[in-house]
């Protein structure tokens, strides 16, 4: 394996992303576009979801392709983010044709940024407004860090953000990951700078600082970080695919989850992964591609945490330092 060109989820051709924030508000939407309505699937891990239309992703669904994805802070009022991409999609006549009408399919899951210090008192709801934002600026280009869902993230001991990787597999196909890392647990080993995800790293994406040493014991403390909850991503690969296989796709992405945050999966984490599949390319074995393909999706997920936090930057008023900034920048 190696990174793709962009070392980026949009080195899956036929995918976009686009990212949108409210600096005010600390918060921000991140929407995985699809050229063509693709395969999804979903699976989750974490005790605390939050989640919209992801029943229509089980392989018995009527449904079987899905036109955009959406990844929100707000808790449960970033759930409105997805009506804004599905009002401009239907803008630009997508969406599953019923009569004459056209509904476009956006599932979409949110990570808790109530309590990061910005202006929640709002009179209208503003991810709806976000969610369309982030749908128009939908380009191959990703901003990692302080960017879209990851605005206001923050994890344990640092600041959270978004993060993305990829790999292409000797068979050509090609695996990618975007995540909004905002998690009970840390993504570093003892303090940092080490990241939990270094045994995956490729090249220096996250500094190259190797593996450091970490307390195997070391109990979480989790009544000190409540409200720093929630990772949620998407991996998405070229392959063709089923909604079951995208399914156990998602299933598998997860082991990078686990991988980078120590710990995740918890009751107060509402820790999902999407999977999405373009059908472009054939898999050549589909017995064996599958379990290269589950390995890959895991390899991307890590990294991309790894680079969510790595490229976080500074803000007046923040609650959690940067790794930048706490580490002086030593790479």
């Amino acid at each position: 394996m190696k990174p793709g060109p962009r070392n980026l989820i949009t080195d899956v051709a036929g995918l976009r992303v686009g990212q949108a924030e409210d600096a005010r508000v600390r918060t921000g939407v991140s929407v995985v576009l699809g050229d063509a309505p693709f395969v999804a699937g979903v699976h989750v891990m974490g005790g605390a979801p939050g989640t919209r239309e992801t029943d229509l992703l089980a392989p018995d669904k009527l449904v079987q392709e899905v036109d955009a994805l959406v990844l929100s802070g707000g808790s449960a009022f970033g759930l409105d983010a997805a009506s804004g991409v599905a009002d401009g999609l239907r803008a630009m006549g997508r969406g599953f044709a019923v009569g004459g009408q056209r509904v476009p399919i956006v599932p979409g899951a949110i990570l808790f940024d109530l309590l990061n210090g910005g202006d929640k008192d709002w009179v209208e709801n503003p991810y709806k407004a976000l969610g369309r934002a982030a749908l128009a600026q939908a380009g191959r280009d990703v901003a990692l860090g302080s960017a879209g869902a990851g605005v206001g993230a923050m994890t344990a001991d640092l600041k959270g953000g978004v993060g993305s990787a990829s790999v292409v597999l000797e068979s050509g196909v090609t695996v990618g990951a975007l995540v909004a890392v905002n998690a009970l647990g840390s993504a570093v080993m003892g303090g940092g700078p080490e990241f939990w995800a270094a045994p995956w790293e490729m090249g220096a994406e996250f500094g190259g600082h190797g593996i450091g040493r970490h307390d195997p014991c070391l109990e979480p403390r989790p009544e000190a970080h409540l409200g720093a909850a929630t990772t949620i991503a998407i991996v998405a690969t070229d392959a063709q695919l089923t909604q079951a296989q995208a399914t156990r796709l998602a299933v598998s992405a997860h082991d990078g989850m686990a991988r980078a945050l120590v710990p995740s999966h918890t009751p107060f984490d509402g820790d999902l992964v999407f999977a999405a599949a373009t059908g472009a390319r054939a898999l050549p074995d589909p017995g064996f591609e599958a379990l290269r393909l589950g390995h890959a999706a895991a390899v991307c997920l890590a990294r991309a945490i790894a680079r969510g936090i790595y490229h976080a930057t500074p803000a007046a008023g923040d609650l959690r330092p940067c790794w930048q900034a706490r580490f002086d920048r030593r790479d």
